[in-house]
Protein backbone atom coordinates (compact mmCIF):
# COMPACT_ATOMS: atom_id res chain seq x y z
CA UNK A 1 0.00 0.00 0.00
CA UNK A 2 2.80 2.44 0.80
CA UNK A 3 4.45 1.81 -2.55
CA UNK A 4 1.37 3.06 -4.40
CA UNK A 5 1.57 6.29 -2.44
CA UNK A 6 5.24 6.86 -3.31
CA UNK A 7 5.17 5.53 -6.88
CA UNK A 8 3.98 8.80 -8.57
CA UNK A 9 6.55 10.81 -6.64
CA UNK A 10 9.36 8.43 -7.58
CA UNK A 11 8.21 8.49 -11.19
CA UNK A 12 8.34 12.32 -11.29
CA UNK A 13 11.80 12.36 -9.74
CA UNK A 14 13.02 9.74 -12.23
CA UNK A 15 11.55 11.62 -15.19
CA UNK A 16 13.11 14.87 -13.99
CA UNK A 17 16.51 13.21 -13.60
CA UNK A 18 16.24 11.69 -17.09
CA UNK A 19 15.41 15.06 -18.66
CA UNK A 20 18.23 16.77 -16.79
CA UNK A 21 20.66 14.04 -17.77
CA UNK A 22 19.89 14.31 -21.49
CA UNK A 23 20.60 18.05 -21.57
CA UNK A 24 16.99 19.15 -22.01
CA UNK A 25 16.31 22.76 -21.11
CA UNK A 26 13.59 25.23 -21.93
CA UNK A 27 14.39 27.73 -24.67
CA UNK A 28 14.99 31.19 -23.28
CA UNK A 29 14.03 34.35 -25.07
CA UNK A 30 16.51 35.34 -27.76
CA UNK A 31 19.50 37.45 -26.73
CA UNK A 32 19.24 40.15 -29.40
CA UNK A 33 21.89 42.57 -30.67
CA UNK A 34 22.58 45.39 -28.24
CA UNK A 35 21.26 48.05 -30.65
CA UNK A 36 17.76 46.58 -30.34
CA UNK A 37 17.72 45.62 -26.66
CA UNK A 38 15.20 48.31 -25.71
CA UNK A 39 13.21 49.16 -28.83
CA UNK A 40 13.20 48.65 -32.57
CA UNK A 41 11.28 49.93 -35.55
CA UNK A 42 10.00 46.96 -37.55
CA UNK A 43 9.44 47.69 -41.25
CA UNK A 44 8.05 44.69 -43.15
CA UNK A 45 7.09 44.91 -46.80
CA UNK A 46 3.57 43.64 -47.35
CA UNK A 47 1.15 42.39 -44.75
CA UNK A 48 -0.10 39.06 -43.58
CA UNK A 49 0.77 37.00 -40.57
CA UNK A 50 4.58 37.27 -40.73
CA UNK A 51 4.90 40.90 -39.50
CA UNK A 52 2.59 40.12 -36.56
CA UNK A 53 4.49 36.93 -35.73
CA UNK A 54 7.89 38.65 -35.88
CA UNK A 55 6.65 41.56 -33.75
CA UNK A 56 5.28 39.12 -31.17
CA UNK A 57 8.62 37.27 -31.05
CA UNK A 58 10.46 40.56 -30.52
CA UNK A 59 8.06 41.54 -27.75
CA UNK A 60 8.59 38.13 -26.12
CA UNK A 61 12.29 39.03 -26.06
CA UNK A 62 11.38 42.18 -24.13
CA UNK A 63 11.86 44.58 -27.07
CA UNK A 64 9.40 47.42 -27.58
CA UNK A 65 8.32 47.36 -31.26
CA UNK A 66 7.61 50.83 -32.67
CA UNK A 67 5.06 51.57 -35.40
CA UNK A 68 7.07 54.53 -36.72
CA UNK A 69 10.75 55.27 -37.07
CA UNK A 70 12.27 57.42 -34.34
CA UNK A 71 15.69 59.09 -34.01
CA UNK A 72 18.32 56.86 -32.41
CA UNK A 73 16.21 53.69 -32.74
CA UNK A 74 17.41 50.56 -34.56
CA UNK A 75 15.48 49.51 -37.65
CA UNK A 76 14.76 45.94 -38.68
CA UNK A 77 13.86 46.12 -42.37
CA UNK A 78 12.24 43.18 -44.17
CA UNK A 79 11.96 44.26 -47.83
CA UNK A 80 11.02 40.75 -49.02
CA UNK A 81 8.58 38.36 -47.34
CA UNK A 82 7.01 36.38 -50.18
CA UNK A 83 5.30 33.02 -50.54
CA UNK A 84 5.46 30.95 -53.70
CA UNK A 85 3.54 27.85 -54.72
CA UNK A 86 4.39 25.63 -57.63
CA UNK A 87 3.45 22.24 -58.91
CA UNK A 88 6.25 19.68 -58.93
CA UNK A 89 4.52 16.92 -60.88
CA UNK A 90 1.49 16.75 -63.11
CA UNK A 91 0.21 14.61 -65.93
CA UNK A 92 -2.87 13.79 -67.92
CA UNK A 93 -3.22 10.39 -66.27
CA UNK A 94 -2.03 11.35 -62.78
CA UNK A 95 -4.66 12.46 -60.33
CA UNK A 96 -2.26 13.12 -57.48
CA UNK A 97 -0.01 16.12 -57.86
CA UNK A 98 2.94 17.21 -55.79
CA UNK A 99 3.23 20.83 -54.78
CA UNK A 100 5.82 22.91 -52.98
CA UNK A 101 5.07 26.00 -50.93
CA UNK A 102 8.07 28.27 -50.40
CA UNK A 103 8.65 31.28 -48.19
CA UNK A 104 11.48 33.70 -48.97
CA UNK A 105 12.48 36.43 -46.53
CA UNK A 106 15.26 39.02 -46.70
CA UNK A 107 16.10 41.30 -43.80
CA UNK A 108 18.71 43.71 -42.51
CA UNK A 109 19.27 45.50 -39.21
CA UNK A 110 20.64 49.02 -38.86
CA UNK A 111 21.40 50.89 -35.66
CA UNK A 112 19.96 54.28 -34.69
CA UNK A 113 22.62 56.08 -36.76
CA UNK A 114 21.99 54.13 -39.96
CA UNK A 115 25.04 51.86 -39.66
CA UNK A 116 24.49 48.27 -40.76
CA UNK A 117 24.57 45.84 -37.85
CA UNK A 118 23.31 42.78 -39.75
CA UNK A 119 23.85 42.92 -43.53
CA UNK A 120 21.13 41.68 -45.85
CA UNK A 121 20.22 38.09 -44.96
CA UNK A 122 18.18 35.73 -47.14
CA UNK A 123 16.30 32.77 -45.71
CA UNK A 124 14.29 30.35 -47.85
CA UNK A 125 12.07 27.65 -46.39
CA UNK A 126 9.76 25.23 -48.19
CA UNK A 127 7.38 22.34 -47.61
CA UNK A 128 6.16 19.81 -50.15
CA UNK A 129 2.81 18.05 -50.20
CA UNK A 130 0.92 15.66 -52.43
CA UNK A 131 -2.82 15.90 -53.03
CA UNK A 132 -5.54 14.85 -55.46
CA UNK A 133 -5.63 17.52 -58.18
CA UNK A 134 -9.42 17.32 -58.49
CA UNK A 135 -9.90 18.58 -54.94
CA UNK A 136 -9.23 22.29 -55.43
CA UNK A 137 -10.50 23.29 -51.98
CA UNK A 138 -8.12 20.77 -50.37
CA UNK A 139 -5.20 22.26 -52.29
CA UNK A 140 -6.10 25.73 -51.05
CA UNK A 141 -6.58 24.69 -47.42
CA UNK A 142 -3.35 22.64 -47.41
CA UNK A 143 -1.45 25.61 -48.86
CA UNK A 144 -2.82 27.94 -46.17
CA UNK A 145 -1.92 25.50 -43.39
CA UNK A 146 1.62 25.16 -44.73
CA UNK A 147 1.96 28.94 -45.02
CA UNK A 148 1.01 29.33 -41.34
CA UNK A 149 3.61 26.72 -40.44
CA UNK A 150 6.25 28.47 -42.56
CA UNK A 151 5.50 31.80 -40.84
CA UNK A 152 6.28 30.22 -37.45
CA UNK A 153 9.45 28.58 -38.77
CA UNK A 154 10.59 31.78 -40.49
CA UNK A 155 10.02 33.84 -37.36
CA UNK A 156 12.22 31.42 -35.42
CA UNK A 157 14.87 31.49 -38.18
CA UNK A 158 15.04 35.31 -38.18
CA UNK A 159 15.27 35.41 -34.39
CA UNK A 160 18.08 32.80 -34.46
CA UNK A 161 20.01 34.90 -36.99
CA UNK A 162 19.64 37.97 -34.77
CA UNK A 163 20.68 35.94 -31.74
CA UNK A 164 23.75 34.66 -33.62
CA UNK A 165 24.80 38.24 -34.34
CA UNK A 166 24.37 39.13 -30.68
CA UNK A 167 26.56 36.19 -29.62
CA UNK A 168 29.25 37.06 -32.14
CA UNK A 169 29.18 40.76 -31.38
CA UNK A 170 30.20 41.46 -34.97
CA UNK A 171 28.09 41.76 -38.07
CA UNK A 172 26.84 38.47 -39.44
CA UNK A 173 28.10 37.87 -42.97
CA UNK A 174 25.46 38.06 -45.67
CA UNK A 175 24.20 34.64 -46.55
CA UNK A 176 21.91 33.11 -49.07
CA UNK A 177 19.56 30.18 -49.10
CA UNK A 178 20.98 26.90 -48.04
CA UNK A 179 23.58 28.20 -45.57
CA UNK A 180 22.25 28.16 -41.98
CA UNK A 181 18.62 27.78 -43.02
CA UNK A 182 18.24 24.45 -44.73
CA UNK A 183 14.88 24.18 -46.49
CA UNK A 184 12.47 22.10 -44.48
CA UNK A 185 10.36 19.47 -46.18
CA UNK A 186 7.15 17.89 -45.08
CA UNK A 187 4.82 15.73 -47.05
CA UNK A 188 1.22 14.94 -46.43
CA UNK A 189 -1.36 13.32 -48.58
CA UNK A 190 -5.09 13.50 -47.97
Amino acid sequence: MHIRKWLPILFCIGAGAALAGCGFHLRRSAALPSVMQQQVYLQVSGGGEFPRSLAAALRASKVHVLDQSAPGVATLVVPVAAFSTRMLTSGAIQRVGEYVVGFNVQFTLTDGHGHTVVPMQTIQLSHEFAIDQTEFSAISSETEAIQRSLVREMTDAVMRRLEAQARLGTPVGASTAGAPAVPASASSAD
